[in-house]
């Protein structure tokens, strides 16, 4: 099987950048990393990608005059490295709308929250703030507009009485790191492909 080459873009610690790993190591997952990209030195997710021998390149945002210019500088990486497809793991930069319209629905983000409810930052006391009952993920396409695009598939966390932002974020990452994986693999496949679901996580795709 052929399988479709990924560049996966990183700002932190990488978790959801290990959960690809680890999918990818099947024979049978239709992707494999070849490329990771930081905006920071110095992050562990930069070690999870060398202990999994993947090439990496750190592109930091600080040394470049515009975001148009960092921008170009991320978009001739990929394309020198034949990347195919992109997925966001924690990459910390708004995407200029010239960049994100080269690699429209061929670039993924996965966010904390269940969209369109709390877009941008800090979802998890924004959710607490609310008196949400349900939390969750959600894995989209990028599209300029933050937060906005196509969603794949989402899993739901229950917000429990005695939850802060700390323990509700951890329910969520663990959900993450499996649904992640999961809207990779549709979104080579196509709609075709039937997300089916995984252990008591409630998904909807």
């Amino acid at each position: 099987m052929s399988k479709k080459r990924i560049a996966v873009l990183i700002s932190g610690s990488g978790s959801n950048l290990q959960a690809l790993i680890d999918a990818c190591a099947d024979a049978d997952f239709p992707a494999r990393i070849v490329l990771v990209i930081s905006n920071k030195a110095d992050i562990y997710g930069l070690k999870r990608a060398e202990l999994a021998g993947i090439p990496t390149t750190i592109i930091k945002n600080t040394d470049f005059s515009s975001r148009e210019d960092f921008d170009a500088a991320l978009h001739s990486a990929l394309i020198e490295n034949d990347v195919e497809h992109v997925c966001l793991a924690g990459f910390m930069r708004l995407l200029t709308k010239g960049f994100v319209e080269k690699w429209e629905n061929r670039m993924l983000n996965i966010h904390p929250s269940l969209l369109p409810l709390f877009k941008g930052v800090h979802t998890h006391e924004q959710a607490l703030k609310a008196g949400v009952k349900i939390h969750g993920c959600s894995v989209h396409y990028v599209v300029p507009e933050m937060d906005a695009g196509k969603l794949i598939i989402q899993a739901a966390v229950p917000v429990l009485p005695q939850d802060t932002p700390e323990t509700l974020g951890k329910r969520v990452l663990e959900a993450e790191h499996i649904i992640y994986p999961l809207a990779l693999k549709k979104m080579i496949l196509g709609d075709g492909y039937s997300i089916e679901p995984t252990g008591n996580l409630m998904i909807v795709s």
